[in-house]
């Protein structure tokens, strides 16, 4: 799967932003529809953290406690697009967000970056006190 993000930029704290990826078919042939998707991010004072995940089997959503009851994702299968809302951001939500493509779906495996084997090259959320 190949992927491509859009929608970072800069934004004040407390504002929202909708960050999209979008999947294209690629040669392994794996249907958007059976790989789970994930949201990381990476700053420059921090390693690769897991943002947030939707399994494909179970619909089921996980998110990082720093970013419960604000972020949201969703995806839309017709359209091969997963979607990050971030609502009420943080300074400290500042960085490079990365979306990945999984073909596994349960918790463990989805909190793990060690476990999508496609991402997209990413897109820098800048949020300004």
């Amino acid at each position: 799967v190949q992927l491509q993000a859009s929608g970072g930029g800069l934004v004040q704290a407390g504002g929202s932003l909708r960050l999209s990826c979008e999947a294209s078919a690629s040669t392994v042939g794996r249907p958007f529809a059976t790989d789970s998707m994930g949201w990381f991010r990476q700053s420059p004072t921090k390693g690769r953290e897991f943002v947030a995940a939707k399994s494909y089997r179970s619909g089921a959503i996980y998110l990082a406690d720093s970013v419960k009851g604000r972020f949201t994702i969703s995806r839309d299968n017709a359209r091969n697009t997963v979607y990050l809302e971030m609502n009420s951001l943080k300074p400290e939500d500042t960085a490079v967000y990365y979306c990945a493509a999984s073909p596994y779906y349960s918790y463990s495996d989805l909190t793990s970056s060690y476990r999508y084997d496609s991402w997209g090259p990413g897109t820098l959320v800048t949020v300004s006190s």
